[in-house]
């Protein structure tokens, strides 16, 4: 008995110097003044140096590949997307089951704009996030073919019923299921051939741009009514002459009407908009996640009906402005791709104390190949972030290229993860999304808007 209490003690004494060795206060340093800040800054100087604006007829072109994968199959089997099983992504109550069937089909689409030798190719599926893993994957695979990364701007709907099976770490696991290479392979050829089809199909185009409010539709999670938000419906309108036709809409509204009790595949609200955009008179409707960061959905009836109503009415809203959006077949384009050195990386054990970065890996791999990215065509500059972007900080991006005579976009989920970028007066209180997801300090969210003031700098230059 002896014996055993020893040992109990000593396993006590061994965790309770591991905490003390693994822990430390949150650090609260200039980021101007920092090595990763400086790496970064060089980064910014060179693109100055080297982007050029580019005004020329417009080229688009357009595709659309089912990522819709079937269950219940005897073997995994990639090459046609059939599985024993597949989590569903986006919530740990889930605890990593696999999806029982499929309420709604969900794919990856793209859309590619070439102006003059500048090629632009976005991205995006319904899925929780871009995966950075498949991510990197899809970028190797792409650049054999003449495609490259500042090429490439991703997004993801946020659905939270799409598929796992993708997320590294522990933590990874949590939220996507237990990694599976086969479904990570599919995934990745399923990616490339949306983009390689869409820069296949490039044809004379013209395209227009515009947004609406919809301020019923999304809602302010964190602090309510005392808080600011996000309600711009934005899009962008693509037609190849005597063709085919796309749009691009964005929206700041998590994908959650869905919770953790719906076992079946579905787009949640953006794959409602998206099948209504194209059963009217599109072909290709791509919903990319806009600053979702602290705000959810907000919308009639439970369940799928909450889906239905929100993704509907933004497609009905939208649809009334089409007759209106002027189409412009000549077009300048600019667009700068940053890649970002971050600060030090660490999880939180509470608001003022983090684990050391070594054992916050362990937990879950610290995020690489990292880029905010921007690119404007005509008088609208669209901004991808490699996170859940703060919806306070977006229309503080909005309002300030307002004044510069430009429409402005963030969009999050750009193909890296870094969690959660949101003010840094919220970075101490004791919530989910700075607590739990604020894994770089409280001087990223400014840091991270000093990036973005200076690619926005570049390419509306």
């Amino acid at each position: 008995m002896k014996k055993v209490l020893y040992i109990f003690l000593a396993f006590v004494a061994l965790l309770a110097i591991l905490f003390v060795v693994s822990t430390g206060s949150v650090k609260v340093d200039p980021f101007m003044s920092s090595a990763y800040f400086k790496k970064t800054m060089a980064r910014v100087d060179s693109i100055k140096r080297s982007e050029v604006a580019v005004s020329d007829s417009l080229l688009a072109g357009f595709s659309k590949v089912s990522i819709t994968p079937k269950v219940n199959n005897p073997t995994d089997d990639p090459a046609t997307g059939k599985f024993v099983s597949v989590p569903l992504a986006g919530f740990g109550a889930r605890k990593g089951k696999s999806a029982t069937g499929v309420h709604d089909s969900i794919f990856v689409r793209s859309v590619a704009l070439k102006v003059g030798s500048k090629l632009v190719v976005f991205v995006g599926a319904d899925l929780l996030i871009m995966p950075p893993n498949i991510i990197d994957l899809v970028v190797e695979q792409l650049a054999a073919k003449g495609i490259s990364r500042d090429q490439l701007f991703f997004s993801a709907t946020h659905s939270h019923s799409s598929i796992g099976a993708w997320g590294p770490g522990f933590i990874g696991e949590q939220f996507a299921g237990a990694p599976n290479t086969a479904i990570q392979q599919w995934m990745v050829g399923c990616i490339v051939k949306a983009a390689v089809s869409a820069v296949a199909d490039l044809s004379k185009a013209s395209v227009a741009t515009g947004s609406f409010k919809a301020a019923g539709l999304t809602r302010n999670r964190f602090i309510g009514e005392l808080g600011t938000k996000n309600d711009d419906f934005s899009y962008l309108l693509v037609e190849q002459k005597g063709k085919r036709k796309a749009v691009i809409g964005t929206f700041s509204a998590h994908a959650t009407t869905q919770g953790a009790g719906n076992m079946e595949f579905s787009g949640d609200y953006p794959g409602y908009w998206e099948r209504k955009m194209e059963g009217n008179s599109f072909d290709v409707a791509l919903f990319c996640a806009g600053s979702i960061g602290s705000q959810s959905p907000s919308g009639k009836g439970k369940g799928f009906e909450s889906a239905r109503y929100i993704g509907e009415s933004l497609a009905d809203s939208l649809s009334k402005k089409l007759t209106v959006s002027p189409y412009q077949e000549t077009e300048s384009i600019s667009s700068a791709t940053l890649r970002v050195t971050l600060p030090e990386y660490h999880l939180r054990l509470t608001t003022t104390i983090n684990l050391a970065t070594w054992l916050s890996q362990k937990l879950m791999p610290e995020p690489k190949n990292v880029y905010f990215q921007a690119v404007r065509i005509g008088k609208l500059i669209w901004i991808t972030a490699p996170s859940d972007f703060s919806g306070e900080y977006a229309l503080q991006i909005k309002n300030a290229l307002a004044a510069s005579g430009y429409d402005a976009v963030v969009s999050s989920f750009n193909g890296s993860y870094v969690g959660y970028i949101v003010p840094g007066r919220y970075f101490y209180m004791d919530e989910y999304e700075p607590k739990l997801m604020g894994w770089f300090g409280p001087t990223m969210g400014d840091y991270s808007m000093d990036l973005i003031r200076h690619l926005t700098g570049i390419v509306g230059k």
